[in-house]
């Protein structure tokens, strides 16, 4: 897939995402929300890709949040779609860490929140800025955060607008590790993930998902317990077989 705000590489079943505007401090705009999207769904759907990694091109960046044009424009057959981005990285079945090299701002360190991990640079700054430009984020930027490092804590990033080290983020439970190369320390996690079980990784992240997602997060539980019973149990298989060849199924095979 060829890109123009992005910039997407994979190796050892690991994608690599990275936002590749650091002249823009890696501000989201249309396009990049619309590619990292793409780039997303790539990885949900390419079976070889088993995890990805969220980083900022450079190492002053990993994302300042939005354009201000863009976001206060009224058009909105071209709106930011980074709701989408956020519930799809929240959603997605397989794991995404979050590299953050530099600088998570705004909407920025709303996307490192909605990732499953996060390993931060030790110069990484972490901070919500929305009051002080008239903006804020009732949805994913405000119940996630709440739910990552508590009630007060959210509420003081928030209302008080401070920067917060890498080592104040761990210390909140803001990030989960702190790494001279955090790209590189996201892959050896990504490679310990891979010898998890994929499908137990998947339900789980569903069920964490499932919590705040209302019937998506219902729907989907219900979906992999589907996928679940077709493949392993002999239920799924008894009453196909029952249906196929038009007869009363056999009961005595089914699970209690």
């Amino acid at each position: 897939m060829t890109f123009e705000d992005i910039v997407v590489t994979v190796d050892a079943g690991v994608a690599t995402i990275a936002i590749n505007r650091p002249e823009n401090a890696n501000k989201l705009r249309f396009v990049t929300a619309r590619e990292l999207l793409d780039a997303f769904r790539m990885v949900r759907e390419t079976k070889s890709i088993d995890v990805a990694v969220l980083t900022g091109a450079g190492d002053k960046f990993f994302c300042i949040g939005g354009e201000h044009e863009e976001l206060a424009s009224l058009d909105y057959s071209s709106v930011m779609p980074v709701i989408d981005l956020y519930e799809f990285i929240d959603t997605m079945p397989k794991p995404v860490i979050a590299a953050v090299n530099g600088y998570a701002v705004g909407g920025g360190n709303v996307l490192q929140v909605v990732c499953d991990l996060t390993v931060a640079a030790p110069h990484a700054i972490f901070r919500q800025v929305g009051p002080m430009v008239g903006s804020f984020d009732a949805g994913y930027g405000t119940w996630y955060l709440e739910e990552t490092i508590g009630r007060r804590r959210a509420k003081e990033m928030w209302y008080l607008n401070r920067k917060y080290t890498a080592e104040q983020a761990l210390d909140m439970g803001l990030v989960n590790d702190i790494a001279d190369d955090p790209v590189a320390h996201a892959h050896e996690i990504a490679q310990t993930l891979r010898q998890r079980g994929p499908f137990a990784l998947s339900a789980l992240k569903t069920a964490f998902s499932g919590r705040h997602s209302g019937v998506v997060g219902q729907a989907r539980i219900a979906h992999d317990l589907l996928l679940t019973a077709y493949r392993s149990t002999q239920e799924a298989d008894e009453m196909s077989q029952s249906f196929e060849q038009r007869r009363e199924p056999d009961r005595a095979r089914f699970h209690r």
